[in-house]
């Protein structure tokens, strides 16, 4: 069995989710070093961030973990001087 050659459209789709993720990490980090959250509900955030992540591209919740836990991690620790 070969591989399918992705079409334009679905390299374009994953780019586009890509960048959605990107953004969203973003803009997490953002919120949860300039906001007043309490620490559980900065843990919440990254929670739900992961989940939609997941939905995004099913079946990478290790590339998740690898790639953006730990930015979320040091924008946690950093914010709340957890050490």
């Amino acid at each position: 069995m070969t591989m399918k050659e992705a079409t334009k459209e679905e390299i374009l789709e994953e780019q586009k989710r890509i960048n959605r993720l990107r953004f969203l990490v973003d803009f997490t980090i953002n919120v949860i070093l300039q906001g007043n959250l309490p620490l559980e509900r900065a843990q919440r955030l990254v929670e739900g961030l992961k989940s939609h992540a997941i939905t995004l591209f099913p079946g990478k919740e290790d590339t998740f973990e690898l790639i953006y836990r730990p930015r979320l991690n040091r924008a946690i620790m950093e914010k709340y001087k957890l050490h």
